[in-house]
């Protein structure tokens, strides 16, 4: 795919490239979805399934080694939903429409690569990997304080990366410097004050990407510049490697260090959840309502969206300056009321799914702790209904304040392909949500074990 940008000569060629790689991606992850449903039925019991590992560097164990189970399944067929989307709602981006693809291609290219690897070096290339663009793409194709938002969240993300490479090392010897092949690892015991150093290392390397409190600042900043389909990859995809990689490599394999460490950080958590609600409600900048809302969440694709979209016409962030836009563009605006109520989490959609999920599994502890925890992680969907409500009343209806508002358009094909696909998205896995359950919870058990073990 790369390849094909690099030798494509005008814009209705990249657009063209791609059109037929991200949709050959998604088919590629549907069938992977549904060829991995089959054989755990016929009853592959596995931890990981189509596992493949070539050696590249012996001396350190280092091997190209990759694999599945549910989770990364499930990362993988929602990665290409947001790639395949993200391609339309780039789709009249411009300047150096080519390159901004070919750089888009690379940050897709890293989220792949990371959800596949099975081996601790690997994983921490392609994480590397899916880093990298986000420089360019926001500071050359970005909005706003763009330069500066490209800056700040390129040097706190290498930040975390140094956590993760001592941690990464750390945990390969003290697993005996035999292997880096995570299952294998998970077989071995780390010394219990190696677990105690460098778990934490390796839970605020990915947290930083999670947007963990206090290390989020960096991705209000860059989500709020960054372009339509970067922001939906930033909010959708991104921000799941920080988490993906917390549960992946600090939790499955420092077990007895998520003992010690598990309630310094579900504090931290928790005020993360509700910091980025209170903060989503005082802000006049859309993005940014966006941005903080997405620390509370962490994933708010067809939101980004729908900014994006909003943003190329209106060419302001700042609710107070917009009214009245359903009687304007309504295809957005009710998207965009969807949009809202799935975040708040009305029954039917995604958001509903995830936050009952969420809470009642955490409740389900029967230390006091925990609970109050949960409690206080749970008064975040009083606090988003708010800002959801509010921004929705202000934007959508009343007069309209900008007389040049009256000029704008609706959405155009390309939008609406894209809103569509996410609109589908959202209310399908609201409305039948067990396959995705039943996906996950057998590649939860493994991990769970080891936490309990």
């Amino acid at each position: 795919m790369l390849a094909s940008l690099w030798a494509s000569r005008s814009v209705n060629q990249v657009r063209g490239v791609m059109v037929v790689g991200s949709s050959i991606l998604l088919a590629l992850s549907v069938y992977l979805t549904i060829d991995y449903i089959e054989l755990r039925q016929a009853g592959a019991t596995g931890e990981m399934l189509f596992t493949a590992s070539t050696v590249w560097y012996a001396p350190l164990h280092i091997c190209y080694s990759v694999g599945v189970d549910g989770i990364s399944v499930a990362m993988l067929l929602l990665s290409s939903i947001i790639v395949f989307t993200g391609t339309f709602a780039s789709w009249k981006l411009q300047p150096l429409t080519k390159e901004y693809f070919m750089w888009f291609t690379l940050l897709s290219v890293g989220v792949f690569g990371f959800f596949v690897s099975t081996d601790l070096f690997t994983m921490f290339m392609f994480y590397e990997v899916a880093l990298i663009p986000m420089y360019l793409l926001i500071g050359v194709w970005g909005s706003g304080r763009k330069e500066y938002a490209a800056m700040k969240l390129t040097l706190m993300l290498m930040g975390g990366s140094a956590f993760l490479l001592i941690g990464i090392l750390g945990i390969f010897y003290g697993a005996g410097g035999e292997t880096m092949n995570l299952l294998e690892i998970a077989k071995l015991h780390i010394p219990h004050e190696m677990q105690r150093i460098f778990f934490p290392l390796i839970f605020l390397g990915f947290g930083v990407l999670g947007a963990l409190f206090p290390f989020h600042t960096w991705s209000p900043d860059g989500h709020a510049s960054a372009p339509t389909a970067v922001s939906m990859l930033h909010a959708g995809v991104l921000m799941k490697l920080g988490g993906y990689g917390c549960f992946r490599v600090a939790m499955y394999l420092m077990p007895e260090g998520a003992a010690m460490w598990g309630d310094v950080f579900l504090i931290l958590t928790t005020i993360s959840v509700v910091y980025g609600a209170f903060s989503a409600v005082v802000q006049t900048d859309l993005k940014y309502i966006n941005a903080y809302s997405s620390v509370s969440h962490c994933g708010l694709v067809l939101f980004a969206a729908l900014i994006g979209m909003i943003y190329g016409r209106t060419h302001t962030r700042d609710v107070r300056l917009m009214g009245g836009l359903m009687k304007i563009m309504p295809f957005l605006a009710v998207g965009y009321v969807i949009a809202g109520l799935a975040n708040l989490g009305l029954p039917g959609l995604s958001g509903f799914v995830a936050e009952m999920t969420v809470f009642v599994g955490s409740f389900q502890n029967d230390d006091t702790f925990h609970r109050v925890c949960t409690l206080v992680a749970t008064t975040s969907i009083v606090i988003t209904a708010v800002y959801i409500l509010r921004v929705v009343g202000k934007i959508l209806y009343g007069k309209v304040l900008n007389p040049e508002h009256l000029k704008l358009t609706d959405a155009t094909w390309d939008e609406r392909v894209a809103v569509i696909c996410l609109i589908a998205c959202v209310a399908g896995l609201g409305m039948a949500p067990f396959w995705i359950s039943d996906l996950i919870s057998n590649s939860v058990e493994p991990i769970i074990s080891q936490l309990l073990n």
